[in-house]
């Protein structure tokens, strides 16, 4: 599978950003998806994921402000991004993963990844 993640910017603290990846490919709906993030010299982090049973998780950092979506008809995921804080800067991933289980979170799980895309947050 293939992705392309877009919708990033630069937006001042407490506005919103909605990312969108694109997966090509067939089996969409079998995949876990993911975001992930990079701030700069830091490794990558979990921020969200929906299973193919549409189950969501969120990072604890994240929790009540971001929403992750998918639309299987689409073959796309998104991520709604609220209250941004300057904190939320990074480089956001959005990742896919064949098989379920409990190591979602590890970014080294997903064999499918985007090429990034660039949120910037403003004080």
């Amino acid at each position: 599978v293939q992705l392309q993640a877009s919708g990033g910017g630069l937006v001042q603290a407490g506005g919103s950003l909605r990312l969108s990846c694109a997966a090509s490919g067939r089996s969409f709906r079998m995949y876990t998806m993911a975001w992930f993030r990079q701030a700069p010299g830091k490794e990558r982090e979990f921020v969200a994921a929906v299973s193919s049973g549409l189950s969501s998780y969120y990072a604890d950092s994240v929790k009540g402000r971001f929403t992750i979506s998918r639309d299987n008809a689409k073959n796309a995921v998104y991520l709604q991004m609220n209250s941004l804080k300057p904190d939320d800067t990074a480089v956001y991933y959005c990742g896919a993963r064949l098989f379920g289980g409990n190591l979602f979170r590890l970014p080294g799980e997903y064999p499918y990844w985007g090429q990034g895309t660039q949120v910037t947050v403003s004080s």
